[in-house]
């Protein structure tokens, strides 16, 4: 894994993920880290992000049909599930869990795992 270079950079793209609340895509880091530093390419948000979950500090949200979120990996680690807005196409963390999902699974099958995603209009949008 080598050495964390604790550069400006990376302690601002930290205190973005600190701050967001939320799963954030790429271009949200970008833009949320350049108003913290005046200058900061896509290459190293990338390089960072990566670096980032290395250090298991971020975790990846797998988005079916759109680019990977990114997450807090203290967050990532409680059970939870996403709300997308269909209008700023932002995702939103949902506390708790519906349960009782194993009255959905065909007979004979074994639920082992699951993610929830509900989609809509965010309150900013509405």
């Amino acid at each position: 894994m080598g050495t964390t270079r604790n550069t400006k950079q990376f302690q601002a793209v930290r205190t973005v993920f600190n701050s967001a609340g939320r799963p954030l895509s790429i271009l949200e880091v970008e833009s949320e880290t350049l108003k913290i530093i005046e200058k900061i390419g896509q290459r190293t948000i990338y390089r960072i992000v990566r670096r980032m979950q290395e250090l298991n500090e971020i975790a990846v949200v797998k988005v079916p049909g759109r680019s990977d979120r990114y997450e807090l990996a203290t967050r990532a680690a409680d059970h939870h599930h996403h709300f997308h807005c269909n209008v700023c196409d932002k995702y939103f963390d949902i506390d708790g869990c519906p349960g009782g999902l194993n009255k959905l699974v065909p007979k004979g099958f074994v639920l082992t795992d699951h993610e929830l995603v509900l989609s809509g209009i965010c309150k900013t949008c509405k």
